[in-house]
């Protein structure tokens, strides 16, 4: 068998036997899968989306990336030899793409990712619109074979890193791409790919982010703590929030640039600066990041529940050691979640 160099960005090297002549007959078929762009669009659409994702911190972002993606590999179509997989293809124009939209724009960061100390609840609520804020992506909208690599946290972590080395980053180990395979799709060479990990990982470990793993599925303790959790907030019993908490829980609310570490801080925060009162606040269950997370609505003048922000959680054991709180309710859209509830809706008693 022998090794036959793959094109830039290719994930895997492919072997053959020399005189077989099946490499031309490969290269034709990959070369064929370009020809059905709607098919192709619709296998890549959710993995390549994970991608943009991981690179710019946007879920609206990361639907134009994609898109773009697909424009230019359409118009490069004729161009393409077969030297490398079309998923492999497609993914260094991802790449590229998203380098490109990154130059010169700011990170998105989360409010603990400002470099702020921590408030304290009581503490007047500055909101900021102007900064553009690490969003959460529905797990239904992306294909994600390890979820530790879109987990909240560790996208959050990728903010941190300059766009080169997030890239460098995401390729080599999320992707599993080798060095050589990274530095074709930069256009760079191993050394610098190497040297850039190196980074990446350094700035990463001095912040003390890691990309931590996330169970698959809930086991039946978390799976109770979750349903104990909605019905606190439904009832609006702070106490028994603060106990379904860690002791240093941190709630982040973006656009508030506010937040907040320690159970019971947390729990003066609901308890004194939310609006909503008992049966004013009923939550609907959906996925983010490989994450719980729900969508929190709130009880209107009129009786029916609005959006109100989006809850993305992070479990330890049977506690919740991490809330981010999203207040752009254009979220709820993305997620599937009604823009409005009834005002006889009931968690548990009603479906969706």
């Amino acid at each position: 068998m022998t090794a036959v160099r793959t094109d830039r960005g290719a994930e895997h090297v492919t072997t053959t036997e020399p005189t077989t002549g099946r490499t031309s007959d490969e290269r034709a078929e990959k070369a064929a899968e370009l020809d059905d762009f709607p098919t192709l669009t619709m296998r890549y659409q959710r993995e390549l989306l994970a991608h943009c994702y991981r690179m710019s911190g946007s879920v609206h972002e990361a639907e134009d990336l994609v898109q773009e993606t697909f424009l230019r590999a359409w118009k490069a179509s004729a161009d393409f030899q077969g030297r490398s997989s079309v998923r492999t293809w497609l993914y260094r124009i991802a790449t590229n793409v998203c380098l490109t939209n990154l130059e010169g724009r700011p990170r998105r960061p989360l409010p603990a990712g400002l470099g702020t100390a921590d408030a304290m609840a009581g503490d007047a609520l500055e909101e900021n619109n102007e900064i553009a804020w690490l969003e959460p992506v529905p797990d239904a909208a992306v294909v994600v074979a390890e979820r530790d690599s879109i987990r909240l946290a560790f996208v959050a972590a990728l903010q941190h890193l300059p766009a080169r080395q997030r890239a460098v980053l995401i390729l080599r180990d999320v992707l599993r791409w080798s060095a050589a395979e990274t530095a074709e799709a930069l256009e760079t060479t191993s050394a610098a790919v190497n040297s850039a990990l190196q980074r990446a990982h350094a700035q990463l470990a001095d912040r003390g982010l890691t990309e931590e793993t996330v169970e698959p599925d809930l086991n039946p303790a978390q799976r109770q703590l979750l349903e104990r959790y909605v019905d606190a907030f439904w009832r609006k019993d702070v106490d028994t929030i603060v106990s379904l908490l860690t002791s240093e829980a941190v709630w982040e609310m973006p656009p508030f640039t506010g937040w907040y570490v320690g159970s019971e801080n947390i729990g003066n925060l609901i308890g004194s600066q939310c609006p909503g009162g008992c049966h004013d606040m009923p939550m609907i269950e959906t996925k983010a990041n490989g994450q719980p997370a729900f969508g929190l609505y709130m009880r209107g003048r009129d009786g029916a529940f609005v959006p109100f922000h989006l809850q993305v959680l992070d479990l330890e054991g049977d506690r919740v050691r991490h809330v981010g709180a999203f207040f752009d309710v254009s979220l709820f859209e993305k997620f599937g979640l009604p823009m409005s509830l009834p005002s006889d809706y009931v968690p548990g008693a009603n479906t969706r």
